[in-house]
Parts: structure tokens; sequence; C-alpha cells
């Protein structure tokens, strides 16, 4: 979910979430000779201790860039404010968008070709290509860098897998195998062997992510229309659930879970697995007190003609207003603030001894911003400091990098999420639900919400 699932922050950190704090750049500075201003965004009403680590983070760069001054300005993307900011041209010249937007404005020429700037980075070659790809022109080179990323992954409980009779090292590799392996918990234990989520457009989310592992879609390749009721993929994730819930009973009793009480559950120990991010590990020990014994972790089952990895991320651009000047010096800025903490030696260690100390996990996996040569690099440097049970998680870190990513929908996507919360819920309270008559009255809604979007 473009906003929703999001990596337990280390506010106080340089580690800062990126849905936290944005990077912006101003056109108001002078010349090289007068030196460039930057206006760096951040969002309204952070705690005291992450302004100050901000304010801190400024500083030293600053420091190390005397021609540029940087200077905050209180800004965060929303769907709504981002499209009329961007038409109105009042948007920072640096700023943040999620993958879904990466193509469209590129194609529009609504960011800054800051590719050149971006190939003079040492990492530049080494960015993982399933992720690089959401900032790319067609050409391949990249207007957009990307910072964050995040795909999909199946959580599991070890403890209740081992009540099961099931091996917590061998999780499932089909989701014949999560089938099975649910009925197994759910009659040995009496807990739900799998859950999913289906409230505050959370339903929708994750049933794209299964119809995307079936290998379907539920948009056309160019965006232009839904196929919720045209691709058999959507349908056939759909019978799935149905099974797991009225044929197997292996579901529960819990058919509202957002993605904050299906967190709450699974920490509990009441969920045997259930899909979500697969950075999700942080807050699940931060904010709900998971037993770190109890925890696994392992890629989604692909399979069909197309299969992939539901994931997306966050990428900075520059504004297309912005000057040669501003445009190095945004670079710079996005380098240093947001890059620094994956690719930088120094940075890497200074920032995972801090967490260490202040008890926040470290080691826990992400979908890597870089490619697997720089990203066991950064496993090297971190490894004095890594407090979490890497092992319980290598069925995931082992795999990902061979799962293609498939970026969420781009039109109207909260909205069509909710649109299959209701689906979704409907498979799962009503056992006769008609799956076909759900997806077409869904899609007739669908096309309504793309027309709009298109006017």
């Amino acid at each position: 979910m473009t906003s929703t699932i999001r990596r337990a922050a280390i506010g106080a950190l340089a580690l800062t979430s990126t849905a936290a704090l944005l990077a912006g750049c101003s056109t108001t500075g002078g010349d090289e000779a007068d030196g460039v201003t930057l206006t760096v965004a951040i969002d309204a009403g952070l705690e005291q201790e992450a302004r100050d680590n901000f304010d801190a983070r400024v500083e030293a760069f600053e420091k190390d860039n005397p021609d540029i001054t940087v200077e905050a300005q209180e800004y965060t993307w929303t769907a709504p404010t981002f499209t009329t900011d961007l038409a109105g041209g009042t948007l920072p010249d640096v700023f943040t968008i999620p993958f879904t937007d990466g193509r469209g404005l590129i194609a529009n020429e609504q960011i800054a070709d800051v590719s050149e700037l971006v190939a003079e980075l040492p990492y530049a070659d080494r960015f993982n290509p399933n992720v690089a790809q959401a900032g790319q022109a067609e050409d391949g080179s990249q207007w957009a860098i990307p910072i964050a990323a995040y795909g999909q992954g199946l959580h599991y409980n070890r403890t209740l897998f081992e009540a099961a009779g099931l091996d917590p090292d061998a999780p499932p590799t089909t989701w014949d195998e999560v089938r099975e392996a649910a009925k197994a918990i759910s009659d040995a234990t009496g807990e739900a062997g799998y859950a999913t989520m289906t409230s505050g457009n959370t339903g929708g989310w994750i049933l794209t992510t299964l119809v995307n592992a079936f290998g379907g879609r539920t948009e056309d390749a160019d965006a232009a229309a839904p196929t919720l009721d045209s691709d058999p993929a959507v349908a056939e994730a759909l019978e799935y659930l149905h099974e797991l819930r009225w044929s197997d009973n292996s579901m529960g009793a819990n058919f509202l879970y957002d993605w904050g009480t299906i967190n709450q559950d699974f920490a509990a120990g009441r969920i045997g697995m259930y899909v979500s991010g697969g950075g999700n590990y942080g807050n699940l020990v931060t904010q709900n007190e998971l037993n770190p014994d109890d925890y696994g972790l392992t890629v989604l089952p692909l399979q069909g003609e197309d299969p992939g990895l539901l994931g997306g991320g966050t990428l900075a651009a520059v504004s297309p207003k912005a000057g040669e000047a501003e445009q190095a010096a945004a670079v710079k800025w996005i380098d240093f603030y947001y890059l620094a903490k994956l690719a930088d030696e120094d940075t890497v260690v200074e920032t995972a001894e801090l967490a260490d100390s202040l008890g926040q996990p470290v080691g826990a996996p992400e979908l890597p911003v870089f490619d697997s040569e720089q990203y066991e690099q950064y496993q090297s440097w971190i490894a004095p400091y890594v407090n979490v049970p890497i092992e319980q998680m290598a069925p995931y870190t082992d795999a990902i990098f061979d799962q293609p990513l498939i970026a969420e929908p781009r039109v109207a996507t909260q909205d069509v999420y909710a649109l299959l919360d209701t689906v979704v819920q409907s498979v799962l309270t009503d056992e006769s639900a008609d799956i076909a008559a759900l997806l077409a009255d869904a899609q007739a809604q669908a096309e309504a919400l793309y027309d709009k979007a298109g006017e």
C-alpha cells in the first residue's frame, strides 16, 4: 500500500523514515559563486528529538558543502495535495514520490532529468534493477532516485508451525502448501492458520498482491482501465480465499483486519501466516511486542504465466524548474541524507551502532535498494550490531532478488483498493457469495474512477 505499510521509523536516528522526512530544493539561491539554497521539506509535528536530529544532519551537510545553505519547509506527500501542488507549481524543487508516480512524471517531463548527475554517484551501477526501474525513463536513464523500497512477504509463526508438526525452517513454497499448512495449524491449535487484511483499503491491497503472485493484474499494462472482472487470476485469488475460509475453516473468526490489528494478532500468536510488507519485523517488535523466537519470514510463492511480487517504495525527484546548480546540490543532498545510510560505510556503521544502543532492530530485511553485491557489503558493515534473528528470515532474504517486482496499480489506487475491501469481506463472510457478480460490480465502479482520473 503506497502510504500504509511502512517501516518502523527510527525517528531519532539518521534512519528517519522516508514517510516522515522529505527533501526539497529551492531555485531562490544565486549562482555557483553566491551559493545555492536548498529547501528541505520536513513533516509537520515532528517530535523535538527527531527535529533536533534532523537539524544536526543539516549542520553536517552544510559543513561538508559550505556553498549550500539548507532551509527546512514543512511538506508531506499525499495524493490529492501532490496533484494540486504539481499543477500549481508550488511543490518544493526536490520532493519524494511513490514508485507508482515515477514513470508517469518522467514521461510527461514533470521532473528534471538528473540522470547524468546520478550516473556520477559511486554506486550508480549498483541499484537493484527491480527497484531502479520505477525511476527510469524508457531509455533506462535514472531520472528519480530510489531511496526506500518494500516487497511483500509471507510472515509466519514458527511456534504455531511446530505445534502443527510443521518444520519452521522449511516454510511453504507454493500456494497449495500454504493452504495445507494453514489447515494443519488451525486443526492443531485452534488459531487462524492464515489470515488476511480486509478493511481500510488493505483488503484490496493484499488481494492485489495475491493476484500478482498468481500471475495476474488488476490494471491493464497502460494503466488505462481496471481488469477486475477480465483477468482470471482475480477470481482465482478470491476462490483461493473462499476455500481457505469455507472448505478448510482455517482463517479464524476475524474478517475485518486492517494493518494494525492483524499485526497485533500475529504478534500475540493468534495467526499462523499472513501477507504484508517484508520489512514489517521492526514494527512487530517495537509496536506489538512480538517474541522474536516466534517469527519467520519467507517470500511469496509465485505461479501462473507472469507472476511477480507486489512492491513499492519512495523515489526522490527534482523539479524541472531547478537550474543546473540547484539540481547538482539536490543530488548531493539526496546522496547524503537518504543513501549514505545504505552505501557509505562510516554512516552505515554509525547508524547501526546508534540503533542497537537504543534497542531498535538492526538487520531486519527490507527489499534492498541496491544490488546483491552492495547489499552483502552493507550486511558485513552492520554485522557487529545485528540484533534480530536473521537466520529465521533467510527464506526471504535468500530469494528476494529473484522475484520480479510489480508496482501497485497507478490509477485511483486507494479508491480501487477500497472497492475490493468489500469484495474480500463478502467472500469471507458469505459462503454463497457470487464472486463473478461481485467483480463485475467492482469493475463498473472502478471504470468510473478511471474515467474521472482521465478527465
